[in-house]
This record gives C-alpha cells, sequence and structure tokens, in this order.
C-alpha cells in the first residue's frame, strides 16, 4: 500500500527531513474513550492512531493534535500529524490507517502531505467547537450519547443576551476547570452562536463556539450557564457578574461531554484543500 514514489521531484527545502510529515483530519465518536491524549491503561483516540501506524510502520509512533479532547467529547475534524519512514501517497495512507482502526468509531477523512515544520498545535490559528443541546421529555435513543438532553424548554433570546456578554478578551477564571495547566485564564471568544432547530418532539439547540485556544472545561463550563439562562434560573446579566467574580464557585453546572464536538481546526493555509 505504500507508494514508494517521492511526491517532489528531485528534492525539496520544504520536505527535507528524512521521514516525510502528514497531517490527518480526524472524526470519532468519543464515547468508548477516555479523552484523546495517549494513557497507559485506558483506551484514547491518540493511542488507536499510534497502534494502527504502527501495524504500517513496525516502531513507536507519536502523533500531535490541534488539542486534546477530555473523556465523552466527540470530534468532526481534530487534525493530528504524524511522521513516517516511507514517502506515502495522502489517500492510501488514510485508508490504510482506517483499516487498521477498525471496529474503533474513528476514522480518517482527510491526509495531506505538508512541511517539514508544520505543527498540527502550533501552527492552528483557531478552533471551533460545537454543542448540541437537546431539549424533551422523553428520554433521546437514537442520539443517546452524542447530545446532552435537558427536559424543560429554553429561552433562545435569554441564552443570547447571556452568551453576548462572553464574546471578546477576558480572564475565563470563572469558566476554567481548577486543575487547568494553562498559564493564564485570558482568553478571546470571537463568536458564541445559538441556533433552534424544531424536531418532531421538542427542538435541538447548538451552541457554536470559536477562539484562538480555550481553557480546560471551558465550553462545557460556558454551556452548563448559558442553560441555565435558557430555563430561565439565572437572568442573562448574572452571566456578566460570574465572568467578572473570576471565581469558580461563580460558574454555573458543567454540562456533559456527551454533545460536545471539535467542530474544525483553521490555519493559515488549510492543508486539507486540495485533499
Amino acid at each position: 500500500m505504500r507508494d514508494a514514489s517521492p511526491l517532489v521531484a528531485g528534492g525539496s527545502a520544504r520536505y527535507a527531513n528524512a521521514m516525510p510529515r502528514y497531517a490527518l483530519k480526524v472524526e470519532y465518536h468519543g464515547g468508548p474513550f477516555a479523552g484523546w491524549q495517549r494513557q497507559t491503561d485506558q483506551s484514547t483516540v491518540q493511542g488507536a492512531i499510534e497502534a494502527a501506524l504502527a501495524k504500517l510502520e513496525p516502531r513507536e509512533h507519536k502523533i500531535a493534535a490541534a488539542g486534546r479532547t477530555d473523556t465523552g467529547v466527540h470530534a468532526l475534524a481534530q487534525v493530528c500529524h504524524c511522521d513516517m519512514e516511507g514517502e506515502w501517497d495522502p489517500f492510501r495512507l488514510s485508508e490504510a490507517v482506517n483499516f487498521h482502526l477498525k471496529p474503533k468509531p474513528i476514522a480518517i477523512v482527510g491526509a495531506a502531505r505538508v512541511d517539514d515544520d508544520w505543527h498540527a498545535r502550533f501552527s492552528a490559528l483557531e478552533r471551533c467547537y460545537q454543542f448540541r443541546m437537546i431539549a424533551r421529555r422523553a428520554p433521546v435513543t437514537h442520539e443517546r450519547g452524542l447530545v446532552w438532553q435537558v427536559k424543560g424548554k429554553l429561552d433562545i433570546e435569554a441564552m443570547r443576551a447571556g452568551a453576548a456578554h462572553l464574546i471578546g478578551h477576558h480572564d475565563f477564571t470563572t469558566f476554567r476547570s481548577t486543575i487547568c495547566q494553562a498559564a493564564s485564564p485570558v482568553k478571546t471568544l470571537d463568536e458564541i452562536t445559538i441556533t433552534e432547530h424544531k424536531l418532531s418532539v421538542g427542538a435541538e439547540f447548538r451552541i457554536t463556539v470559536r477562539a484562538r485556544s480555550f481553557l480546560h472545561n471551558q465550553v462545557r463550563s460556558i454551556v452548563g450557564t448559558l442553560e441555565r439562562v435558557g430555563a430561565g434560573t439565572w437572568d442573562p446579566d448574572q452571566v456578566k457578574t460570574a465572568l467578572e467574580a473570576r471565581t469558580r464557585s461563580a460558574c454555573g453546572p458543567v454540562c456533559s461531554p456527551d454533545g460536545l464536538y471539535l467542530a474544525c481546526v483553521g490555519y493559515a493555509d488549510d492543508p486539507f484543500a486540495e485533499a
């Protein structure tokens, strides 16, 4: 399955390393995994992909991702990179990795040859997360594990009013985990968009949050707080009060990871544009 022909005739400064680098776009269902990051005693997405790569080139593989998702969090378009010993046609590489990932709910949905100094994390300019929430009383069946279910109706305009207080450059101490390892709680949220989609039973709310980077549990903390606003337990202006308090105790409940998806990662030059 390996393509031995070089991708750049005569060699290139772009591809000077002995080990060619490839970007991989990854989709996965986070339910069976203890998050993205490799762990010695638990099943993780990173560990599964590295094991699949070892089937192609038997050795230790270490891949790097645009972001680490927690236990139960999903991805529509996580991005990672790997270094291979041989030259691979990107499509053949994705097909080969997918073959060895079966039956795990992980799929390589894009692959591209990238510059030797390209990095899935450090070359990224922004990340976008999407959260799916279904409001209905009857238990969800087909979407179980893929959405967060709340039983009461939600006021979308109140949620939007509350979210408006979080847009921009702020100290997000209130909305980050106490075990967050980020050097600073200051982040810039570029977008929070909330949409409502009517279902045959109930309604689905989708919350899209976009920023260069995020704190640990920041999105789930924000969504849990906005749900309280939508349910009428919080006034929208209480979100501003909580933000300015700069203390974790002022945050609303942290919501379930079930509805959270890493939806996209932005780069100056999209490596998958021609994939």
